[in-house]
This record gives structure tokens, C-alpha cells and sequence, in this order.
């Protein structure tokens, strides 16, 4: 096992990667911004380091940095955590020629599956369906339209390198084309340094639900289940749940041993989240791969008992899979998770400040994993996350119920935060009965306006 271990991040996933490493006996190092010196990271850690100014770029994503401070602390590993700089494939290059383990999989890897047209083709290879699109790169406007023409309007365009919903267009009609096309590729180049888009037939109403797995050193890979990510705004989830109302023990397993297989063929190791769309007859399409720990990986050990970041750091130190997950994975009752986001609930405005009173809620079933307290300070510089709010209860309506007292006990003054909006979410009749999809918030907001006017 290793002896120290650096987070390079910050936030709850950094408390939460410290929390493991403490479980297990290893010391770690933080590293932070001058932004969050009073972090409780930066508390928690044994050893702390400061990178740089509060920006991303010149702290958190700066490699050499980080890098440094590793070399400097004379740790083992580095865990990245989400996000920041845990896809980057260089990076992670950069780790095996400092001879220092990246907790995540091989660079090479990391690369296939960051470039999202040549995953797909990969998935493809190995049998795992996907949705309809074009065979590669879109060379140009006039190849789009002889895709989209092919395919059958409306088709997505996408960033080969994206995500988080940037370089994403719709287009229904071949007049709409020209302009989508460029503004797609226009708004990726600048997110991603990378203009390429690929194509896709465009489900109008699909549900959003991923596959979270584990894979060791050793070739061994294995499936621990779905979760339902529907519930977005702007391609950016507000919650999930896990298991899937939609995905039946059968799927379940099909659908593992197809993912088991592709995985083994490109030779992936550690977390990883395989995602796919659901049609409206209740078919899956590959969509993507995070080859990370994911922010909801909470509802996942939560249905079953597994430690995902324990898991990681194991794997990552050569254990195999076999003695890290001991007996058969069942599914214990539902899970679902409350991203609380320090945002205006309607406005959605970014709410930065000092936090003047802060009250987590408790019980059973209930937790909190958030790195904010009393008195502590929102940076305007990072995501807006502040909480993950999960619950457990033995089916999906006492989980629904224990949500909604949670968030009633949730307590965040000085700022503002989005527990009113999912509080109207978990009271709304259509997300009780389960009948939602990714277009779910688009008619909340809809119905929510009608009722004020």
C-alpha cells in the first residue's frame, strides 16, 4: 500500500479521497490556492502545500505545481479526484515519468476514451450498442449534411474532446445546419483546444443513466450497477439515484458482461463510468466513458457497501479485484443524491460569500459530504458545488421521503443555495411517480412559471 499520497484537488472530493486514505493508513498531502488556505482540506491533511494564486490555471491545473509539490512531499500517488486535472491524459503521462502512480488508468487510455468519437468507434468494436452517427470526424459543413441526411433529422453534433454540454447542437432541418455546425465547433475549439465535432441521432426524450465499474491491474474488471442521471439543467446533473426505475435485473447484467467485455479489450484500470442514453423503448446507447471517480459515486456505495475511493487507491497500489470486493455486489434498497450548489435556485446566478450559519442534516439513512462550515468562504473561482446531499432508504419512496426532510433540516445561511429548488423537485407529482427524462427540468421550470403568473 502506499505510504503518501498527494491530492491534487479540492473541495468535498478532496476531504473524501483524505477520509480513505486515513481508513487505510496513508498520509496525505493537499494542496490548495491562496483562495483556500482556511479549507478543511487543507486542515484535514497531514502535510499542506500551496500551489498558487486563487485562478484554476495558475493553481489547481497548473502541472509543473502540482508536480512539484509532489517531488517536494516525496509522495507515492496522486489521486485527482473529479474533474480539474483527473482526464487529463498528460498529466497523467507526466506522473509516470516523475515515477510517481496516477490513481486512474494508463494515459493511453485515458486518451482513447477522452476522444469521444474514438471511444464510441471503440465500443463499437467491442459490441457495446450505440446510437446511430457518422463513421469518424465531421470533415465539413458539407459533410455534416451528408451525415445528418443519412442518419435522419434531428441529429447532435458534438466535441470530440467535450463535455459538460459545450460544442452540443441540435439540429432538426438542413437549413439549421450551416450555423449549428459552426457555432458548435467555434464554441469547442475555444472550451477544448479541439474543434472536431462527430455526429449522432438525436433521441428527443431520452434518460440519461451510467454504469459505474472497477477494473484492476490483473485484467479483471467488474460492473457494480446503474444510475439515473436524468434530472439535468443544461446537460449538468441536479440528481441521481441509484438503481435505475427503467433498468431490470436482466439488463443489468447484460449489460454488465458487454461493459466487462469492452473494458477488458482496451485494457482499462480503476473507476470508471460508462454512460449511455435510454430511448423511449427502453434501448442503451453508449454515450460516453469518465475514466474517474464520478460526484455521484455516493449512491453507488451506498446500495452497495463498497468504499470506491478505498477501491481506487487499492487497486491503483496492485491488489486485485478479487480481495478488494470479497463477496457477490447485491443491491440493497435505493439511493438518491442532492448536488447542492451554491446558486441562486432560479437564477442559477453563481452565489459566492461567507457562510454565516451552517447545519447539515443527520438520521439515518442520511449523508452529508461537503468540505464547507460556518463562518467558511465561497471562492468565486471554482465550481459552484458545496454539498452532496445523499439518502438511503429501502425503496425509492422512503429515500424520496427521507430527501425531503433532509433538505428541510439542510441549514445555509449568508449565501444562497440551491436546496428550495430540489425541495419543489422531490414535491413535484411527476418525479415522484419516476416519469421523467433529461427534459424533465425544461417542464418543471415551465409548469413552475405557468403556476406563478
Amino acid at each position: 500500500m502506499f505510504r503518501k499520497v498527494l491530492i491534487a484537488n479540492r473541495g468535498e472530493i478532496a476531504l473524501r479521497v483524505i477520509n480513505a486514505c486515513k481508513e487505510l493508513g496513508i498520509r496525505t498531502v493537499a494542496v490548495y490556492s491562496e483562495a483556500d488556505k482556511h479549507s478543511l482540506h487543507v486542515r484535514f491533511a497531514d502535510e499542506a502545500i500551496c500551489i498558487g494564486p486563487p485562478r484554476s490555471a495558475e493553481s489547481y491545473l497548473n502541472v509543473p505545481a502540482v508536480i512539484s509539490a509532489a517531488e517536494i512531499a516525496d509522495v507515492d500517488a496522486i489521486h485527482p479526484g473529479y474533474g480539474l486535472l483527473s482526464e487529463n491524459a498528460n498529466f497523467a503521462e507526466v506522473c509516470r515519468a516523475s515515477n510517481i502512480k496516477f490513481i486512474g488508468p494508463p494515459p493511453e487510455v485515458t486518451r482513447l476514451m477522452g476522444e469521444k468519437e474514438k471511444a464510441r468507434q471503440a465500443m463499437k468494436r467491442a459490441k457495446v450498442p450505440i446510437l446511430p452517427g457518422s463513421d469518424g470526424i465531421l470533415s465539413s459543413e458539407e459533410d455534416a449534411l451528408k451525415w445528418a441526411k443519412q442518419i435522419g433529422f434531428p441529429v447532435i453534433v458534438k466535441a470530440s474532446a467535450g463535455g459538460g454540454g459545450r460544442g452540443m447542437r441540435v439540429i432538426r432541418t438542413p437549413e439549421e445546419l450551416p450555423a449549428l455546425f459552426h457555432s458548435a465547433s467555434t464554441e469547442a475549439a475555444n472550451a477544448f483546444g479541439n474543434g472536431d465535432l462527430y455526429m449522432e441521432k438525436f433521441i428527443e426524450r431520452p434518460r440519461h443513466i451510467e454504469f459505474q465499474v472497477l477494473a484492476d491491474q490483473h485484467g479483471n474488471v467488474m460492473s457494480l450497477g446503474e444510475r439515473e442521471c436524468s434530472i439535468q439543467r443544461r446537460h449538468q446533473k441536479l440528481i441521481e439515484e441509484a438503481p435505475s426505475l427503467q433498468v431490470t435485473p436482466k439488463m443489468r447484467e447484460e449489460i454488465g458482461k458487454t461493459i466487462k467485455k469492452s473494458l477488458e479489450a482496451v485494457g482499462y484500470q480503476n473507476a470508471g463510468t460508462i454512460e449511455f442514453l435510454m430511448d423511449e423503448d427502453g434501448k442503451l446507447y453508449f454515450i460516453e466513458m469518465n475514466t474517474r471517480i464520478q460526484v455521484e459515486h455516493p449512491v453507488t456505495e451506498m446500495i452497495t457497501g463498497l468504499d470506491l475511493v478505498k477501491a481506487q487507491l487499492r487497486i491503483a497500489a496492485g491488489e486485485k479485484l478479487s480481495d478488494i470486493v470479497t463477496e457477490p455486489v447485491v443491491i440493497r434498497g435505493h439511493s438518491i443524491e442532492c448536488r447542492i450548489n451554491a446558486e441562486h435556485p432560479e437564477k442559477f446566478t453563481p452565489s459566492a460569500g461567507k457562510i454565516t450559519a451552517f447545519n447539515v442534516p443527520g438520521g439515518n439513512g442520511v449523508r452529508v459530504d461537503t468540505a464547507q462550515y460556518s463562518e467558511g468562504v465561497v471562492p468565486p473561482y471554482y465550481d459552484s458545488l458545496i454539498a452532496k446531499l445523499i439518502v438511503h432508504g429501502k425503496n425509492r419512496e422512503e429515500a424520496m421521503d427521507r430527501m425531503q426532510r433532509a433538505l428541510g433540516m439542510f441549514v445555509v445561511q449568508g449565501i444562497h443555495t440551491t436546496i428550495p429548488l430540489h425541495q419543489k423537485i422531490f414535491a413535484d407529482e411527476e418525479f415522484r411517480k419516476g416519469d421523467f427524462d433529461t427534459k424533465f427540468m425544461e417542464r418543471f421550470f415551465e409548469k413552475n412559471k405557468a403556476v406563478k403568473e
